[in-house]
């Protein structure tokens, strides 16, 4: 086959036409976990970064955008590995909510938190697919999507019910399901593996080794909920790629750790916000005051959390007194996973009722740290971490060739996590999307 190159002038008149911006005079947080750098110069060309040096040494080119940001911070955006979109409205989840309209919804409302990337796990209908290979296609303006599709349960287990996820009656019928999940090239495999604390039935093991083989037999890799430390150790063994959620019936031992170390398996998420979302909405809620919290809220959300009567219900939990030790073991374990070397990530469970999206992302960085993390812990595993547990190797760091998919902050998140929530501005590949 023939190959024709343009001439000079033509490739030259080309480049002329490319969307340039530049930003200058801020204070870098790449990504990479390597001290802030200062006085900082960042290239944007069709929403890839070509330059980062010295803002002194940066010459816009002809045409650019020049965007000063003095005394600003710039990180990388968020890259959260448990949510979901698209199924809920104020506080109520229903399949039916799944629409074009409400799942771009909630990217909004996520990159609007400076959340610009997202895993879906488990719950998402053949729409997602579309809007997913949409993006992947030119430039988003909203948060990037990844998605598990449909993940499997079993009837009357943890999880959910058609058309949000699989239910086999028998491990027999896991390959067709996992088949259709690879040609619609699912990101990630999800399954529920509980029984909330003995009140539903559990998918049994060989169900659950299925899911594993067959995906792997796909080339997909597989994302577990989990709660019990037994469970967690018997999938690791069985090959599992990532935990969906921290251990919290006991602390982690030296064999789980060793078993994750040795099979490379992640703690993508320890969902520590979803931990707290099981009590705190049991009286009045402080930061419903909160500005930041709350401007993503509806009224009808607002009233349901303020509703006494909502709140009485969530205190009369016959497991109400458990959860917050869960919330103080899913921490402790998290630490112990981090100093041992397991790979790690941020993740949160929103989306559901309760679990705003955005906010619980912040609230999740901010938790971690409680955890004994520290700020640039927290940081990269929200972004370089992130993006390596997605195989997404031009997101996740704020480097030449990488997309611009970045925070602009009023404060420093390496000194304060909380300055996350200072934003000024969000950019999604090179183009400004909130506010």
């Amino acid at each position: 086959m023939r190959k024709f190159l343009l001439p000079l002038t033509v490739v030259l008149s080309l480049s002329a036409f490319a969307e340039v911006k530049v930003l200058k005079n801020f204070t870098l947080i790449d990504g990479t976990g390597k001290a802030a750098i200062a006085d900082v110069g960042m290239t944007i060309e069709n929403g890839r970064i070509t330059s980062i040096g010295s803002a002194a040494n940066i010459k816009p080119p002809a045409g650019a955008q020049v965007i000063d940001l003095t005394g600003k911070f710039v990180m990388p955006g968020i890259i959260n590995l448990h949510g979901h979109v698209g199924n809920t409205v104020d506080m109520l989840q229903n399949p039916k909510f799944f629409t074009r309209e409400n799942i771009e919804k909630n990217l909004r409302t996520y990159a609007s938190y400076g959340v610009t990337t997202i895993l879906s796990l488990g719950t998402d209908q053949d729409l997602i697919f579309q809007i997913r290979d949409e993006q992947r296609a030119g430039r988003p303006g909203f948060a990037r999507v990844y998605t598990a599709g449909q993940g499997f349960t079993i009837k009357g287990g943890v999880g959910g019910s058609p058309p949000g996820t699989y239910n086999p009656e028998d491990a027999g019928e896991i390959p067709k399901d996992v088949d259709a999940l690879a040609s619609k090239k699912a990101d990630m495999v999800k399954m529920w593996v509980d029984d909330a604390l003995g009140k539903r039935k559990k998918m049994p093991f060989e169900m659950s080794k299925a899911i594993i083989d067959n995906a792997h037999r796909n080339r997909l890799r597989v994302a577990a909920h989990i709660f019990y430390l037994a469970d967690a150790k018997q999938l690791v063994g069985a090959g599992v790629d990532a935990l969906a959620h921290s251990v919290r019936d006991q602390p982690v031992d030296r064999e789980l750790i060793d078993s994750m170390k040795k099979h490379r398996t992640w703690q993508a998420a320890a969902t520590l916000t979803r931990e707290a979302s099981m009590f705190v909405y049991a009286k009045p809620f402080p930061l419903l005051e909160d500005p930041f919290f709350a401007r993503s809220l509806s009224p009808a959300t607002i009233a349901n959390l303020n509703d006494p009567v909502n709140q009485k219900k969530i205190a009369s939990d016959p497991d109400f007194s458990k959860y917050p030790s869960f919330l103080e073991t899913a921490q402790k374990n998290l630490k112990r996973l981090a100093d041992a070397g397991v790979p790690y990530g941020l993740g949160t469970d929103s989306g559901p009722p309760g679990r705003f999206p955005g906010f619980f992302e912040q609230w999740e960085m901010e938790l971690m740290v409680d955890a004994g993390l520290t700020p640039t812990q927290v940081i990269v595993a929200a972004t370089k971490s992130g993006a390596e547990f997605l195989h997404a190797a031009d997101l996740g760091t704020l480097e030449t060739g990488k997309w611009a998919d970045l925070i602009v902050l009023n404060g420093n998140p390496a000194a304060n996590i909380k300055n996350t929530r200072s934003i000024d501005s969000v950019y999604i590949a090179g183009n400004r999307v909130a506010p």
